[in-house]
């Protein structure tokens, strides 16, 4: 059995801070007896975006693996952390040109965990269609993984959802990112593809997505741009935790974090 804990965005320093005080993310990696910990970090920058001091930080706090989104190259200073190939991987629908990995095979008790990163194409910018790009991925690194992981970071619920019923049974975990909601359909799904929406996020809960409430309310009332200010208090982190059996391939447990 691998055991999978999912982070959802980590979002400015206030989420930073939140998972690694008093060795928070460590703790419930115990709790759950977790291999393998995958955290979103593309917001952990104050402003969104990920430097290498919040990187850093996430992985120390007890990350295995980082994975990022539309924010993920707002800071140039990540670009040869993330062209290094280490714990840090970006969606791989982006252009082949683009800084670092969109993947990248783990060493997880003697089994080789292949986590993919994909972005969604529905009111994001235009990629690679992210199916596609997770069918090419899977075909190329055939025969050299033994369970496969997706963070599938979309806007659109219709789009993660098909994504997941597309793999279904072909990659054993499958959760969204991105709007920093957790959703309530932590599942297993009929092939056997572990599955929820969205995992949340970590940080300050007292705001909008992360946000201080009052930026977000100007920007819908009065329409022009406005600085996005980093919410404080009441900080929280939500996610996902799997359990994969390693001789079917299929996910046996799927339940929401909260903590």
């Amino acid at each position: 059995m691998i055991k999978i804990l999912c982070i959802g965005d980590v979002v400015g320093k206030e989420g930073v801070d939140y998972l690694s005080t008093g060795g928070r993310l460590m703790k419930l990696k115990q709790e759950y007896g977790a291999d393998l910990v995958i955290v979103n970090g593309e917001n952990s920058a104050e402003g969104n975006g990920m430097t290498l001091a919040s990187a850093d930080a996430i992985y120390r706090s007890g990350a295995d693996v980082i994975t990022g989104g539309n924010h993920t190259f707002k800071w140039r200073e990540i670009y040869d952390m993330l062209d290094d190939g280490g714990y840090a991987i970006r969606p791989a629908n982006y252009p082949a040109s683009a800084p670092g990995l969109g993947y990248t095979i783990v060493d997880v008790k003697g089994y080789r965990v292949l986590v993919i990163n994909l972005i969604g194409t529905v009111y994001m910018e235009a990629m690679m269609p992210p199916i596609d790009c997770a069918k090419k991925i899977l075909s190329v690194e055939e025969g050299k993984y033994d369970i496969a992981v997706c963070d599938f970071h979309a806007e659109a619920t219709s789009e993660k959802i098909c994504l997941a019923r597309y793999f279904d049974g072909q990659i054993s975990v499958i959760f969204g990112t991105h709007t920093h909601v957790q959703t309530a359909d932590a599942q297993i799904l009929p092939g056997g593809t572990g599955y929820i929406t969205d995992l949340g996020m970590c940080g300050s809960h007292n705001g909008i997505l992360g946000v201080r409430t009052e930026d977000i309310v100007k920007k819908f009332t009065e329409k022009i741009p406005v600085k996005f200010n980093p919410a404080h208090g009441n900080a929280k982190l939500t996610g996902a935790y799997f359990e994969v059996d390693l001789k079917t391939k299929k996910c046996v447990k799927a339940e929401r974090v909260e903590a």
